[in-house]
């Protein structure tokens, strides 16, 4: 009998033979030697189970009973069948010679699960349920309510000054385009080679400039849909996704032409893959994963801060006993580095063109609101988001890592590389209404573990109750921040205003000179671009592409370079109301004393000054010739 086998039932019957074993013939249950499924009795179908002469075969249907219907061997398998002689209540049976066992190959029975426990398929998140048409669904509602948000007034808001410098870097030619990028933005060059391309094609008008990003915002909402739905549940992933999309920040960086809204993107879209990856392992998705690692970095540096919560995920992987995952990862994230370190390493040297950025204790206690658009948004997404935090599950820590690595690490280290800044960080908030939206589907039956999303259809209508009311409710808090966004930028310059008054009053020969410490010149381009017979820039000595940079440099000796000028337009936006005070001194000077002020338009943050040359100034140029001083030849 084997050591591994199951003792015989009720341990043999015992007779005046010595306690022998009537099953020895059998070697206890060939093929089993243990009890089955845990029912608590013998399985194996054909396994040459108790038979009884005086009964037959036993056939019960009932759980806890020995076996099924048809397995139970025949009473002429049994060694010796006069064991059963001395047991009571059992028939005398005539001696006989031992007769060997039948060699019966065991067949697999797969046991009927038990009426009162559920299927497998009830137990499985409800995302492992639907099909295409689920997932198509999960990602089009929040990115077409998304997009239809950002879309209204696309074009009504000027653009300020960081945008002016992508409409810059994204027109000059590609070999301009290497000359700027020695210098400066070189993190940015992906961004600005995308919207070079794009504006080739659809043109430089706001409202054409603004569409990638609109894209890219909208579809980060899709985005966040799938990712809560693989992560969580449907209902979850849904409420997160339409709750982004009608979030101030959303409409405010869907209609900024700058590399945030791609940020964004690309960080769940890895996120996304990554989870993919580990649901359902393929080399494919581990190829997209990859991929997405230099998009991440591309976008902007202080993205890749998202990889420490993609490693905290690989970590919980690994020690659930996926032994694969930790070389797949590391793979992905060396292959996907190896594009992204060259850009990172050259623009280590060009730290120095957001120097001005160092954040002090304000800055950190404002950083929420900044973040999300208006403290009316953020309270309650980030009260919900910690509440979150202890319903889900597993991924509690990453998405925990995922919110406050990047802030955290960008502000102890912003004295060097001066990265804390909100659209920095906007990839961070999609993960606390993630988090938001598990705290309020909760409410509606679990969202974590096997059974999340399973419960009656009560429960689940009444989850997506509190899917359309939360929305709602975040809808109606982010009405004010939304107006904000779609307002121009705060402290930027009326620059508009501007170009149209100088439009309707220029005359041929007119010129055009700058005061003040922003970008007047960038941005005036910028307005005046289609004007062919816009006032030339007297001042300019070295154009921006001779430079290499995105600034001009001014003439060293103005009265020269002023000679011709007959009437000049000056931009000035100093804040002490003195429209020549942020000029250089020596310019100023020329000006004063060779022009007169004709009239003097006040705009937003902005003067404009309308000055024509003075006789004087145009007498004293020419020296006159005197015939009575002239000297001749006797």
């Amino acid at each position: 009998m084997s050591v591994n086998a199951s003792p015989p039932y009720g341990g043999g019957y015992p007779d005046a033979q010595g306690g022998h074993d009537p099953y020895a013939g059998q070697g206890a249950y060939p093929g089993q030697g243990a009890y089955a499924d845990g029912q608590g009795g013998y399985a194996g179908p054909g396994q040459g189970g108790y038979a009884d002469p005086a009964q037959g075969t036993y056939a019960d249907h009932a759980q806890g009973a020995y076996g099924g219907p048809g397995t139970y061997a025949d009473p002429g398998q049994y060694a010796d069948p006069a064991a059963y002689a001395g047991a009571p209540g059992q028939q005398q049976a005539q001696a006989a010679e031992p007769v060997a066992p039948k060699q019966v190959a065991p067949k697999p029975v797969d046991p009927e699960p038990p009426a009162d426990e559920p299927e497998a398929e009830a137990d499985a998140p409800e995302d492992s349920k639907g099909g295409r048409l689920v997932t198509a669904v999960t990602f089009l509602l929040p990115t077409l309510l998304a997009f239809a948000m950002i879309w209204r007034g696309i074009g009504d808001r000027q653009l300020w000054r960081d945008e002016h410098a992508t409409w810059w870097a994204a027109t000059l030619s590609f070999h301009d385009l290497s000359l700027l990028i020695r210098s400066i933005d070189v993190v940015f060059t992906p961004y600005y080679v995308v919207m070079h391309v794009w504006i080739a094609i659809a043109g430089d008008s706001p409202t054409a400039m603004r569409i990638p990003g609109a894209v890219a915002m909208a579809a980060s909402a899709g985005l966040l849909a799938l990712l809560g739905r693989r992560l969580f549940t449907t209902q979850a992933g849904i409420l997160a996704g339409l709750a982004v999309a009608v979030m101030p920040f959303t409409t405010r960086y869907g209609q900024e032409i700058r590399p945030y809204a791609f940020a964004v993107a690309a960080v769940l879209l890895s996120t996304l893959l990554l989870a993919r990856a580990l649901d359902k392992p393929s080399f494919k998705v581990w190829v997209a994963y990859t991929l997405s690692v230099p998009l991440i970095g591309w976008s902007h540096l202080a993205s890749m801060a998202v990889l420490g919560a993609h490693l905290v995920i690989i970590v919980i992987a690994r020690r659930a006993g996926d032994k694969i995952v930790g070389w797949a990862y590391a793979a992905a994230f060396t292959l996907g580095m190896c594009f992204v370190v060259p850009m990172a390493v050259s623009g280590s040297g060009q730290s120095g063109q957001i120097a001005w950025n160092n954040p002090g204790v304000e800055d950190l206690m404002d950083f929420p609101k900044n973040l999300f658009g208006s403290w009316a948004v953020a309270v309650p997404v980030m009260a919900l988001g910690a509440l979150g935090l202890f319903f889900a599950g597993r991924m509690a820590l990453p998405l925990a890592v995922w919110i406050v690595l990047p802030p955290v690490a960008t502000y102890v280290t912003a004295a060097q590389l001066h990265l804390f800044l909100p659209r920095y960080l906007q990839f961070t908030a999609p993960a606390w209404v993630l988090l938001a939206a598990v705290a309020v589907v909760r409410l509606a039956g679990p969202v974590a573990g096997a059974k999340a999303g399973t419960g009656a259809v009560a429960r689940r209508g009444f989850g997506w109750v509190l899917v359309a009311a939360a929305v709602a409710g975040v809808a109606f808090q982010s009405l004010p921040g939304i107006r904000e966004t779609r307002q121009n930028a705060l402290g930027e310059p009326d620059y508009r205003g501007a170009a149209q008054l100088i439009e309707a009053g220029q005359k041929k020969g007119d010129g055009i000179v700058f005061s003040g410490v922003q970008t007047e010149r960038r941005a005036m381009d910028f307005e005046l671009r289609d004007d062919a017979g816009r006032p030339k820039d007297w001042l300019m000595y070295r154009t921006p592409q001779e430079r290499g940079s995105f600034d001009a440099a001014e003439c060293p000796h103005p009265a020269k370079c002023l000679a011709k000028a007959d009437r000049l337009w000056l931009v000035s936006t100093t804040l002490d109301g003195k429209p020549f005070s942020g000029m250089p001194t020596t310019s100023a000077a020329v000006i004063q004393r060779s022009f007169k002020v004709v009239k003097t338009k006040k705009l937003t943050y902005l003067q404009l000054v309308l000055l024509e040359r003075t006789r004087a100034a145009t007498d004293s140029s020419e020296e006159k010739d005197d015939a009575a001083k002239r000297k001749v030849h006797t």
